[in-house]
């Protein structure tokens, strides 16, 4: 899984998250390191004129009814990385010590290489640098 501060940091360059089934967040809170899963059973996305709220149905661990979108942070899939890599993603490699090192070219600049020990980070890197990259071209 993608780490939090990872998250983070693409939820700070804008990447947007519009809460669909099978979509993990974490709580922006204090002391809550727990990861949660959006499933119409039990948390479901609510989208309102206003924003989006995460509703807790019927849970009793959480003493409370929902949290806006603002106050939880997406924890993206490896399949939703690479999506977002689009055409940029050339390959996922495992180096000899056990690292992953995600391949992405961008048209007009040499292929780049990000590493990370697990593959979700490595994409989750790599995902950042492109980001970043248009936003200095802007």
């Amino acid at each position: 899984m993608i780490s939090r501060d990872l998250a983070l940091r693409l939820r700070t360059t804008g990447l947007h998250w519009h809460p669909t089934s099978g979509d993990r967040f974490g709580m922006l809170v204090d002391g809550v390191d727990e990861v949660f899963t959006v499933s119409e059973m039990t948390i479901e996305a609510h989208h309102y004129a206003t924003g989006t709220v995460l509703g807790f149905n019927g849970t009793t661990e959480w003493a409370l009814d929902s949290v806006e979108l603002q106050d939880a942070v997406w924890l993206p899939r490896e399949d939703q990385l690479r999506e977002l890599l689009g055409g940029t993603f050339r390959s996922l490699a495992r180096a000899t010590d056990g690292s992953f090192q995600v391949l992405v070219e961008l048209a007009g600049r040499p292929e780049q290489v990000f590493t990370a020990p697990h593959a979700e980070d490595a994409y989750a890197l790599a995902l950042l640098s492109l980001i970043e990259a248009a936003v200095d071209r802007t």
